[in-house]
């Protein structure tokens, strides 16, 4: 396994790979969170509560549940 990386090692561009890897992170995960809020619980696959405790796995969480936890409307 490779020795991890300290932020001041990183190149100029990983850091902004880095960066805006999180800021895309945290704006899906806020989406996911304001959509089941807003979303009544018919309309979502599974319970509110399961996607948002999922909300927290990073990248799988969020991509999941735009993918597979609404229902779609007729």
């Amino acid at each position: 396994m490779a020795a991890k990386q300290k932020w001041r090692d990183l190149s100029e561009r990983r850091r902004r790979l880095v960066l805006v890897a999180a800021v895309a992170e945290a704006g899906l995960k806020m989406a996911m969170l304001i959509d089941i809020k807003r979303r009544p619980a018919d309309q979502i696959r599974g319970s509110k509560w399961m996607w948002r405790a999922l909300a927290f796995i990073n990248g799988v969480g969020p991509i999941s549940y735009f993918a597979f936890g609404r229902r779609r409307q007729p």
